[in-house]
C-alpha cells in the first residue's frame, strides 16, 4: 500500500514554486527536502538571460540545506507544471545523490499538489556514483 502524501513537504515545494523566476521558459519549479532532524528546506528555479545559466529548484533547496549546516536528505518533493511528472534533471539527480541514499523517496507533484510520481533516487539515478565510492 502506498504511503500517504507528505503534505508539509508538498506544501513547501508548492510555496517555493510560487517564487520561481522563470521569465524565459515560463516553467516554474519548486523543490523541498527534509533532513534527518526533520528540518525542511526549499528552493525554486531561477533563470538567467544568459540561458542556460540558471539554477534548478533542487539545487536551490540543497544550497539552503548546506548553508544551514545540514548534510543529509531523507525525502524530496519536486513541484512542476505536470503532467507529465517534472523529474529532476541529470545534474540535479547527481547533486541529490551527494546528500541522499539511493533509497531516498522522491515525490513529484503538479501545481496543485496532486502526486504524479512516487519513486526513489535509485530509480531516477541507477548505478549511481556517490561519496561512498570515494571512502
Amino acid at each position: 500500500m502506498p504511503s500517504a502524501p507528505d503534505t508539509p513537504l508538498i506544501d513547501a515545494a508548492l510555496a517555493a514554486r510560487g517564487h520561481a523566476y522563470a521569465p524565459y521558459s515560463h516553467f516554474a519549479v519548486g523543490a523541498a527536502l527534509r533532513c534527518e532532524d526533520g528540518t525542511l528546506f526549499s528552493g525554486c528555479n531561477v533563470e538567467n538571460a544568459a540561458y542556460p545559466e540558471g539554477v534548478c529548484a533542487e539545487a536551490g533547496a540543497i544550497s539552503a540545506m548546506i548553508r544551514a549546516g545540514k548534510r543529509r536528505i531523507t525525502a524530496l518533493v519536486v513541484a512542476g507544471e505536470g503532467p507529465p511528472a517534472c523529474t529532476p534533471c541529470g545534474g540535479c539527480r547527481q547533486k541529490i545523490r551527494e546528500f541522499a541514499a539511493p533509497a531516498t523517496p522522491v515525490t513529484i507533484v503538479d501545481p496543485v499538489g496532486a502526486v504524479l510520481l512516487t519513486t526513489t533516487l535509485a530509480a531516477l539515478l541507477p548505478d549511481s556514483f556517490g561519496p561512498d565510492h570515494l571512502a
